[in-house]
């Protein structure tokens, strides 16, 4: 039909005419977002703590229950060292005079004692009490060093050198040494065995002249600590 139109006739005439809506969004104040960042934050920073808390737990767990949960009646032999000291930053060299950090002997408890490369009697006696003490741990003496430290520069005598295969043998200079270890008032260096634990921390220190009569003691002081102990420490320095 002429004339026709053949386009549907609008439903709403007029409706393209209108304005397009718009919703606008608010954005975020500068506020909210570093205070979003700060919640943020201190969640990490509480994940880590958690972290740390569980692995140092067991290190915690039994110095409690050496330090502070003790049967009634128990008497330590060695005497204990608070605040614990430890190692600092000194330098060591090996029989060879090859240098070493005193640091490196960390990782391991440490049965240790001080004297000249001459090693008098005392000397001696301690040397064999170390080896002794450290054999009667029984299956726990692989987590124990004992060690040696000369704080002169007499030569050792080639007669000990047999002896002290299973040692750890360090040249420390004297005066520097006394930084971290310390005898008991009106003794000397040389007179006592001091414990180092796995953490590097001097925390007992035995008897001036310990001798055969008083190593059952010491031994029953290194047991109780192997015991405490071995829920996180095992045998072998770690990296």
């Amino acid at each position: 039909m002429s004339g026709s139109n053949l386009s549907p006739p609008a439903e709403n005439p007029g409706a393209h005419d209108q304005p397009l809506g718009l919703t606008v969004h608010s954005l975020p104040a500068p506020g909210d977002a570093m205070d979003a960042q700060a919640r943020r934050t201190v969640r990490g920073r509480l994940r880590m703590l958690a972290v740390f808390a569980v692995c140092a737990a067991p290190v915690i767990a039994s110095y409690l229950t050496y330090y502070v949960i003790r049967p009634e009646g128990r008497r330590n032999y060695g005497e204990l060292v608070d605040p614990q000291r430890p190692i600092p930053e000194l330098g060591a060299a090996t029989p060879e005079g090859k240098p070493v950090a005193l640091r490196s002997l960390k990782g391991q408890w440490l049965l240790v004692s001080v004297a000249g490369g001459a090693c008098d009697p005392a000397c001696e006696r301690h040397l064999y009490l170390q080896r002794q003490l450290r054999e009667s741990l029984g299956k726990d003496k692989d987590r124990m060093d004992w060690v040696w430290l000369v704080a002169d520069t007499q030569p050792v005598r080639p007669a000990l050198l047999p002896a002290l295969q299973q040692a750890t043998l360090l040249r420390v200079d004297g005066a520097q040494l006394a930084q971290w270890l310390a005898p008991a008032p009106g003794q000397q260096l040389a007179d006592h065995l001091y414990l180092v634990d796995p953490l590097g921390n001097w925390m007992m220190r035995f008897p001036a002249a310990l001798d055969t009569s008083g190593a059952p003691r010491a031994k029953r002081d290194l047991e109780r600590l192997m015991r405490a102990s071995a829920s996180w420490d095992t045998p072998g320095r770690g990296p």
